[in-house]
C-alpha cells in the first residue's frame, strides 16, 4: 500500500490517521479519566462482590484496551476510508465515554448499567462490521468486549448492592 491513502480527494498520511484515531480514543479515556479523579475511595465504599477488582487493576488494563481500540479503527480506515462500520465505532466510543461520568461523577449505577448494555450491543455489531474489512481489526476488539461484558456484571452487580 502507499505511504499515503486517498479520502475524499486528498492525500492522508496514515501515521496521520492513526494519530487521529489514537486522539480520538485518548479523549475517550480522558473523559473517563476525568470522570474517576478522586473516586478510588468512592469505589472502596461501594458494596461490591469478591470478583470485583482493586482500583489499580483499571488504569492498566483500559491503556491496553485504548490502544487496541484505535489501531483496530485505524485498519478498518486504511481499507475503507470513512465507512458505515465506523460510524459503529464511534457510537460506541461515544457510550464508552459517558459511562464513567455517569457511574462514579453522577452516581447512577442504574443509568451506567443502560450505557454499558448498550455498548456491549454497540462493541458487538462493530466487531461484525469490521470482520469483512480486516478480521484482525475485529479480533483486536474481541478483548475490549470480554473486559465490557465482566464490567456489565460487575455495574449489574454493584447497581443491585447498592
Amino acid at each position: 500500500m502507499s505511504s499515503h491513502v486517498v479520502r475524499s480527494g486528498r492525500h492522508v498520511s496514515p501515521w496521520l490517521a492513526l494519530a487521529g484515531f489514537g486522539a480520538a480514543v485518548a479523549v475517550a479515556a480522558l473523559i473517563g479519566g476525568l470522570g474517576v479523579a478522586g473516586t478510588a475511595g468512592e469505589y472502596q465504599s461501594l458494596d461490591r462482590p469478591s470478583w470485583a477488582p482493586p482500583s489499580s487493576v483499571f488504569g492498566p488494563v483500559w491503556t491496553v484496551l485504548y490502544a487496541m481500540i484505535a489501531v483496530s479503527g485505524w485498519l478498518v480506515w486504511r481499507r475503507t476510508g470513512w465507512s458505515s462500520a465506523l460510524n459503529w465505532y464511534a457510537a460506541q466510543l461515544v457510550l464508552n465515554a459517558l459511562w464513567t461520568p455517569i457511574f462514579f461523577g453522577a452516581g447512577q449505577y442504574g443509568l451506567a448499567l443502560i450505557d454499558i448494555a448498550v455498548l456491549w450491543v454497540l462493541i458487538g455489531v462493530t466487531v461484525w462490521k469490521f470482520r469483512p474489512v480486516s478480521t484482525v481489526a475485529a479480533g483486536l476488539l474481541l478483548p475490549y468486549w470480554l473486559w465490557v461484558t465482566y464490567a456489565t456484571a460487575l455495574n449489574a452487580a454493584i447497581w443491585s448492592a447498592n
